[in-house]
């Protein structure tokens, strides 16, 4: 599997994911969906805004990148957050809309990625303003990663409210 494939299969689990845990999400009411469950970002509703927020703020560096991206270019319009634990969408629904714009964004922009793209850094500037130079390869890593890391602490919330997710392994999209 080429790196360019393996960034791919994680934007198809990335999408899988999101589309089992909001479905469980949506089952619940809003005051479950809000209750402090003592998570990092305190309820299922606050993590699931993080994650949006958190992709918010790499989509729009990852369009900084010299290839420029044109799948990247809706993201223009979105306003930076000035922090990762805000709850930018009360609401569910619209956080759910969102997130599924999102997601087809990462898998339209996924397909347009070189082999060669991947091994030039990344010129961006953290949240609090310091200027970075980092591998691009790795920061894509590390935006899945943190995808990964965030969604699994909120199966763990939706468990303790009652909730399944179901099967959450990658190995159910692989040959």
């Amino acid at each position: 599997m080429t790196r360019t494939e393996h960034i791919a299969l994680m934007a198809t689990y990335n999408q899988w994911m999101n589309r089992k845990v909001y479905g469980a999400a949506n089952g619940l009411s809003d005051e479950d969906l809000i209750a402090d469950r003592g998570a990092f970002f305190g309820s299922i509703l606050g993590t699931l805004n993080h994650l949006a927020l958190g992709d918010r703020v790499w989509l729009k560096r990852f369009a900084e990148h010299p290839a420029g991206f044109a799948a990247l270019a809706p993201l223009s319009a979105l306003a930076l957050p000035p922090r990762l634990n805000q709850l930018a969408f009360a609401d569910i629904r619209e956080l759910s809309a969102h997130r599924a714009w999102l997601d087809q964004i990462i898998i339209d922009w996924v397909q347009s990625i070189s082999e060669p793209e991947l091994d030039q850094p990344l010129q961006y500037h953290n949240m609090a303003g310091t200027p970075m130079n980092k591998n691009f390869h790795a920061l894509l890593v590390h935006f899945f990663n943190h995808q990964t890391h965030h969604r699994g602490q909120v199966t763990t919330l939706l468990t303790q409210a009652g909730r399944d997710v179901g099967d959450t392994d990658l190995l159910a999209l692989m040959d």
